[in-house]
Parts: structure tokens; C-alpha cells; sequence
């Protein structure tokens, strides 16, 4: 998050003010959600990658459970 750190305040202003004129209001929560899911999908992919590679056993295992 060094590039958060890098804005000022009224940078930060002068781009939510933009992103609510271009998308309006009633467009703005959906967007967010759709961010965060793909947020989460993202963890959940990296975690599920994270712990192939810690506990390879028990990974073929799953896989072998869920076929």
C-alpha cells in the first residue's frame, strides 16, 4: 500500500468524487461487492495454493475425498 501512502487527502477527495460521478451512486455498492469477491476469491485460491504446498498430503487427500 505504498502507492495510499504516497496521496494526500485531496487527492484522495478528487478520485472518490470522480469514480461517484462516473459510476453514480446506486452503481458504486455494487462495484464494491463485486470487488470483494473477488477478494476473497483471490485468499481463498492463494490459501488453498499456500496449503497444497505446506501439506501436500493432505491435499491429494481432499482431492481424493471430493472425487
Amino acid at each position: 500500500m505504498i502507492v495510499l501512502g504516497m496521496l494526500g487527502t485531496q487527492e484522495i477527495i478528487l478520485i472518490l468524487i470522480v469514480v461517484l460521478v462516473l459510476f453514480g451512486g446506486k452503481k458504486i455498492p455494487e462495484l464494491m461487492r463485486g470487488l470483494g469477491k473477488g477478494v476473497n476469491e483471490f485468499k481463498k485460491a492463494k490459501d488453498d495454493v499456500y496449503n497444497s504446498v505446506e501439506n501436500p498430503t493432505k491435499s491429494e487427500q481432499k482431492t481424493e475425498i471430493k472425487n
